[in-house]
């Protein structure tokens, strides 16, 4: 903070002064309630959330009335033109946001009472141990899922005592002031920042209960489903005695009734990936009984830090298999890839020791180039990283490096020319040298194995060859177009093995449980299960550690967690570490951090960090220290950032003899008894920064009077963010307390953007091994490294934001039409506008070229119709009115082909009743349009009823759901090869967003396109080609397929975060389509779109009409 900041601050108070300032006020009215309602009984305590929701409905029974009557008149005049019905559906969206609004007003005016009436609960169940009240039937169904509900005739007693994720909890908590200032910041959709110990899962009940008033769903998000469950059983009796329903969607299978109810519920708990993945299901239904979730309306999430900052850099994504997924050369290239990394390691060793021998000398130039030489190839390599740290050694190689850097990188192909391959760290790029590509080539090999060929200038040369005959001519570009294709994914191949091998260690990015490669959690050191690396790097760490390599798969549904979190009409958060990312906060998610005050002060020592040479002296330090405190009696937490360096520090306790527990990704499932036993005198706990997530370490009295708890942190975490979560184990609600982080000049923030000050500093006093120094100054220094590493990943996050913003936009238009069909009210409007849009584009592709064949035979093959519209009509009408009589003429024929159908069918199915009507209750329909066919499930009575409305809307919905998920999947592999292939732009010093967003625009017109020409032309010619009852079958629920959900890694500066810029457009994988190729004088049948068809006629007298898609060839 700046000195002009901080005397503004002093002068007008800081910004966290001023947003407790303006809610204290709200603070004293909750009280002033609460004092009321000490004397009215428990029954009338709980007739208070009847009258909020009763003041609730009347404030809003106008909006709801004119929502209702809107509603009721499109059900009523299904005949509306598109433009009515379209106005009808606005004004109803319109109504509804107005309605979100005037409910945020009915909510302010009653949260000081409502926020009494949950506090004076609270303190009824802590002091009173027990709540009587007259019995009702939710009293009567809970009682029978737990103890603490007795009933006694018409009386229910509600005991303080119940089970919250296996042991019962005795309720001791009552909300203080503090608590009801963050309870009114959530409520207002903004970040609460509240210490640890402050009782955020308390503070939450208080929103929770006021939203979960109005009826339309609160979901509490928590980082890991442990926490989801406890919660939700934990503050359940506070809401069940007000009537409101809670649940945890975490409890429930995916897909099943249960977790249906779960989203029903006023309040519900769970997990942000549940959530998520829940949404991309949604979207995958078939039927609206599949559907799961309702409106996304509040949303507050815990630990908000963890899940919109370290988990938003990681889409949920559906995937599903691909043709020949299983193919794949890891293996093969395995072995070259581990002979090039062999040979790199022992070059680099030689520039190493070149590079003493030279500098010993007092050769600098020579030597720092030798130097430099074994970083560009090898940076993480062990030996050098502690050579770097010597006095004046760092200096040498800095001054080599500004060398080579200089005009653009001139002469970097020099340093580089003897390596077989470069590693960047800053940009985690790995390129291979011509070295390399030679030692990895095979003897006997093409010389050109793994160099792709220039495809443009192939295709050039080909088509300027007169030479070749025009067959010729297509198949040697097809052979040139393929090769292109297997040698990028081979160099793809080749550039993921190589990250694999040098820049992803074992036990620190990832470990090998169960025979599979599990990614850990850089912030929390938790194993995330289901998550890959993205891009093929996760099947080439699969490779090097000789574990099975899963298949490759295609994406089916995929979203960022900030584009689903914004979604919700009203979202807040809560965590004790936000204040640094709330620049982030507001520019993605427009949310206002609030810094609560602690309702205690906090008494932690914080102390200067101790920075050291190299890691060896760091550790021995950190083991002396903890030797020192236990010997005091205090409990001492010791912070690691990977697993590697827990367990080294274990080893190292235990040559000391010095008992104590780890706490890391291997030893996930312990975490609840580990982190029971951290608060004990004298307990040394190791763990990764998972330690105490969601859950405090309680103090022993005698840790207490011992000092407290000691946080020792063995190296400073890339962001700030995540040293004061671990800092803020300790000095919960006043207890004593103290942190200490312990840094060495080999620690990667360090190594990467650590300020050279330091460096030079500990150059200059000549420090001795073991000694160290410690200064605020030197503090601050490693602080701003760490800003610089934060703005980084801020980066790489609002650039994945930006890339899914644009997937985003048609993400919405897609799934919305999908809900559309799905629930049938906005589909017969979808299907109007389709409908048009087809009409215009095909009057668009004609009308130009007064082209009045195509228009005809574009009319005959998408809308099934032969326009009316003849020749001089078609050259002298106006566009838009040539539009507009083409789209009455085709819907017009469309709703008469219905009637027809409907009318034709319906003595098939009362046949159909009549003989089989008591064992069958649902038939399945089959509908074709000549060339495909779909099976449509209708019910029997109703369809009967509605004298076959029933039907036709079944087939309207089961052929939009049909056609729109086909060619989605397809747009989405095309999407996914558009964001490979627009990178390259770099080397065009173009900007590949720009690029992708153009190019995403234009693909999606074309996707859209090709979804209302299919939809229109299936639904224009479908019917149903049997009249034949027994060849009706019953419609059987169809078994939900399985897809892989999994969640797409992406990483920070510091760690081998995925480099895109230098792979290959992937070959696009499309399915295998099998057909059979007919000679000029074979036999066929072909039918026409009127219905009509040719039998056993010769191919060639009818291949001018299969190719205008006239007609089309049917299986006899």
């Amino acid at each position: 903070m700046s000195i002009l900041t901080k005397g503004i601050s002093k002068l007008f108070g800081s910004k966290s002064d001023r947003d407790v300032k303006e809610v204290t006020p709200v603070v004293a009215q909750i009280n002033e309630v609460y004092d009321t309602l000490a004397d009215i009984s428990d029954d009338e305590l709980r007739g208070k959330t009847q009258e909020f929701k009763d003041r609730i409905a009347d404030d809003l029974k106008g909006i709801d009335g004119e929502i209702a009557a809107l509603q009721q008149r499109i059900a009523d005049e299904p005949n509306l033109d598109i433009q009515e019905k379209e106005n009808i559906f606005q004004a109803i969206d319109k109504l509804e946001e107005t309605r979100d609004e005037e409910l945020e007003v009915v909510l302010k005016d009653i949260l000081p009472a409502a926020f009494a009436n949950m506090k004076e609960t609270a303190r009824r169940f802590k002091e009173n141990g027990k709540l009587v009240v007259k019995a009702t039937m939710m009293d009567r169904q809970l009682s029978t899922n737990g103890d603490h509900i007795q009933i006694d005739g018409e009386t229910a007693t509600w005991h303080n005592e119940w089970a919250a994720a296996g042991n019962i909890m005795k309720w001791e908590m009552l909300h203080y002031d503090v608590q009801l200032i963050g309870g009114i910041v959530l409520h207002n959709g903004k970040i609460a920042e509240m210490a640890t110990g402050e009782g955020k899962t308390l503070v939450a009940t208080l929103p929770a209960y006021l939203n979960g008033l109005a009826g339309r769903g609160v979901h509490v998000i928590t980082v890991n489903d442990y926490l989801a469950k406890r919660d939700s059983e934990w503050m359940a009796p506070l809401f069940q005695f007000h009537g409101l329903s809670i649940d945890c969607v975490d409890k429930h299978q995916p897909n099943s009734e249960e977790r249906r109810e779960a989203y029903r519920a006023d309040i519900t708990y769970g997990t942000n990936n549940e959530f998520g993945f829940d949404y991309l299901r949604d979207n995958m239904a078939r039927e609206e009984k599949e559907l799961v979730q309702r409106k996304h309306h509040y949303a507050m999430v815990d630990e908000v830090d963890s899940v919109l900052i370290d988990e938003a850099r990681t889409p949920l994504i559906i995937s599903g298999p691909i043709p020949r997924g299983d193919e794949h050369e890891f293996y093969e290239l395995k072995p070259r890839i581990q002979k090039l990394v062999d040979a790199q390691r022992k070059i680099c060793g030689q520039y190493l020791n070149d590079a003493k021998r030279l500098l010993k000398e007092g050769n600098d130039q020579e030597g720092g180039v030798a130097l430099f030489r074994a970083f560009r190839g090898l940076p993480k390599y062990k030996p050098l990283i502690k050579f770097l740290s010597e006095t004046g050694v760092r200096m040498t190689m800095q001054k080599t490096e500004n060398f080579y850097l200089q005009d653009n990188q001139k002469a970097m192909p020099q340093a580089d020319e003897p390596l077989y391959f470069t590693i960047d760290e800053k940009t985690n790029a790995v390129n291979l040298t011509e070295k390399g590509t030679d030692l990895i080539t095979g003897e006997g090999e093409d010389p050109h194995f793994f160099i792709m060929t220039d495809i443009g200038e192939t295709v050039a040369r080909l088509e300027k060859d007169d030479a070749l005959t025009d067959d010729e001519r297509l198949k040697q570009k097809d052979e040139a177009i393929k090769d292109y294709s297997i040698k990028a994914q081979r160099i793809h191949t080749v550039n993921q093995l190589l990250k694999a091998f040098t820049m992803f260690e074992r036990d620190t990015e990832y470990i090998v449980a169960e025979n599979k490669v599990k990614i850990v959690d850089e912030q929390t050191g938790r194993v995330m299960d289901g998550r890959r690396y993205s891009d093929g790097l996760h099947q080439a760490i699969e490779a090097k550690e000789n574990v099975k390599v899963e298949d490759a798969t295609q994406t089916y549904a995929t979203i960022t967690l900030q584009n689903y979190f914004r979604m919700y009409h009203k979202l807040a958060g809560m965590t004790g570490t936000a204040e640094t990312e709330a620049g982030e906060f507001w520019e993605i998610y427009k949310l206002d951090t609030v810094v609560i005050p602690t309702n205690r002060p906090i008494t932690r020592d914080d102390r200067q960090d101790k920075v050291y040479k190299t890691v060896r002296e760091k550790f021995n330090a950190v083991v002396e220290e903890t030797v020192e405190l236990t010997e005091q009696g205090r409990p001492v937490l010791v912070g690691t950032t990977s697993v590697e360096i827990s367990e080294l520090l274990s080893r190292m306790l235990n040559l000391k003899k010095i008992k104590h527990q780890v706490l890391n990704a291997k030893q996930h499932a312990s975490e609840a008894d580990v982190v029971a036993a951290a608060g004990k005198p004298g307990t040394v706990t190791i763990a990764t920064n998972m330690a105490g997530r969601g859950t405090d370490i309680k103090l022993h009295p005698d840790s207490k009077a011992a000092g407290g708890l000691a946080i020792i942190g063995t190296e400073r975490h890339e962001s700030r963010r995540v040293d004061r979560q671990l800092r803020g184990r300790a000095g919960r609600q006043g207890d004593p307390g103290a942190s200490q982080f312990f840094v060495s000049l080999e620690d990667n923030l360090m190594r990467l953007f650590g300020s050279d000050r330091v460096a030079k500093l500990m150059d200059r006093m000549g420090l001795k091994e073991g000694e160290m120094i410690q200064h605020s100054m030197i503090t601050k220094s490693i602080e701003r490294a760490q800003k610089k590493v934060e703005e980084n990943n801020f980066g790489t996050r609002k650039r994945l934001l930006e890339y899914d913003d644009i997937m985003n936009q048609q993400r919405t238009v897609i799934y919305d039409r999908r809900r559309n069909a799905l629930k049938g009210e906005r589909l017969q409007l979808d299907i109007m506008n389709m409908l048009y849009d087809t009409c215009e584009d095909i009057v668009n592709n004609s009308k130009g070229s007064e082209d009045f064949d195509a228009f005809k035979l574009s009319c005959i093959s998408t809308l099934g119709i032969d326009s009316k519209i003849d020749q001089a009509a078609f050259s002298g009408t106006e566009f838009n009115t040539l539009v507009n009589d083409l789209y009455d003429e085709a819907f017009a024929a469309y709703r008469h082909k219905n009637d027809t159908m409907a009318a034709n069918t319906l003595p098939l199915l009362k046949h159909i009743q009549k003989e089989r009507g008591a064992t069958v209750e649902n038939i399945l329909l089959p509908f074709t349009d000549g060339k495909r066919q779909i099976g449509v499930p209708v019910n029997l009575q109703q369809t009967i009823d509605s004298e076959n409305a029933e039907m036709i809307k079944a087939m309207e919905k089961a052929i939009t759901l049909g056609v729109i998920d086909q060619t989605w999947k397809e747009h989405l592999r095309d999407m996914d090869d558009l964001k490979q292939s627009v990178q390259n732009a770099v080397y065009e010093q173009k900007d590949p967003l720009l690029i992708y967003k153009f190019e995403a625009f234009e693909l999606f017109k074309t996707f859209l396109s090709k979804v209302n020409e299919e939809t229109m032309s299936f639904l224009s010619k479908a019917r149903i080609p049997t009249e034949d009852p027994n060849r009706v079958q019953e419609a059987r629920s169809a078994k939900r397929q399985d897809y892989s959900e999994s969640k797409a890694e992406s990483q920070s500066a510091l760690a081998g975060r995925q480099d895109t810029r230098n792979r290959p457009p992937v070959e696009k994988v499309a399915p295998i389509k099998s057909d059979k190729v007919f000679g000029r004088n074979d036999r066929v049948s072909v039918q026409y779109p009127d219905g009509s068809v040719k039998k056993d006629v010769k191919f060639k007298t009818v291949e001018a009409d299969i190719v205008s898609n006239k007609c089309v060839v049917i299986d006899e």
